[in-house]
């Protein structure tokens, strides 16, 4: 069992709609968080008491080892990552600009493996004092089942799960488990706010507390990979 108490966690995409719930729930759990965003009054609104507030932008290639500095200043140590981070795009892939391709690569990719890269020598500090470091990536179900309309974005969320399946395998002996993620499609704001494009008519999706409870029963119980199918149980969001 992997205790989420007292343990120092950083959150990308903090005031995101997972990541404000990820931010919420292991506030609950009694995490000591370093939460970072785009806005710090966004990061402000989350009013969440004892968080290191670190306002950044992922596409700037300094911002990782800002990042895992401002966590090992703020709580001395860091034993695990949630990134939920990322940008959407909609069209078909011939009518994708290069520009777009670009920054879903920039953001949806090489953002969090720039972050975890910085971070292994810490994690693997985590685990040689005794603590289950852990890494969470969101790919999410197009990483698994690529989809018309969303071309460009499962093409890069498959380079997600695949960088961080690899990765877990890597990191495995250092004693970091790394998880990727990939639930259905969740009611976020991602969706209505794409960089290119328009949202197609989703059906409705995932209630966010609940995919976000779901995954951090995962890394409580020392899971490894969370397909979609681990997802079955989660229920839809309220469309009252």
């Amino acid at each position: 069992m992997t205790d989420l108490s007292g343990a120092s966690i950083l959150v990308l995409g903090a005031t995101g709609g997972l990541g404000r719930e990820f931010a919420r729930q292991l506030a609950d759990e009694g995490a000591l968080l370093t939460l970072t965003g785009r806005s710090m009054l966004a990061l402000d609104d989350l009013d969440i008491a004892g968080a290191a507030l670190v306002p950044a932008d992922l596409d700037d290639a300094s911002a990782a080892r800002t990042l895992i500095a401002a966590a090992l200043t703020a709580h001395g140590r860091l034993d695990g990552i949630v990134n939920a981070a990322g940008v959407v795009a909609f069209g078909t892939l011939a009518d994708t600009t290069d520009d777009t391709f670009e920054t879903l690569w920039r953001i949806n990719v090489m953002a969090p493996l720039r972050v975890l890269r910085a971070a292994v020598p810490s994690l693997a500090e985590s685990a040689d004092a005794g603590r289950s470091p852990f890494v969470v990536s969101l790919s999410g179900v197009v990483s698994e089942s690529p989809t018309a309309g969303i071309g460009a974005y499962s093409a890069v969320k498959a380079a997600v799960a695949a960088a961080h399946q690899v990765a877990a395998r890597e990191l495995r002996r250092s004693g970091i488990r790394v998880i990727d993620a990939r639930p259905g499609h969740t009611e976020t704001e991602l969706s209505r706010h794409p960089i290119a494009g328009e949202a197609p008519a989703f059906p409705v999706g995932l209630a966010p507390a609940a995919v976000v409870t779901r995954i951090l029963d995962a890394v409580r119980d020392d899971e490894k990979d969370l397909p979609s199918s681990a997802f079955a149980q989660v229920p839809l969001a309220s469309t009252s």
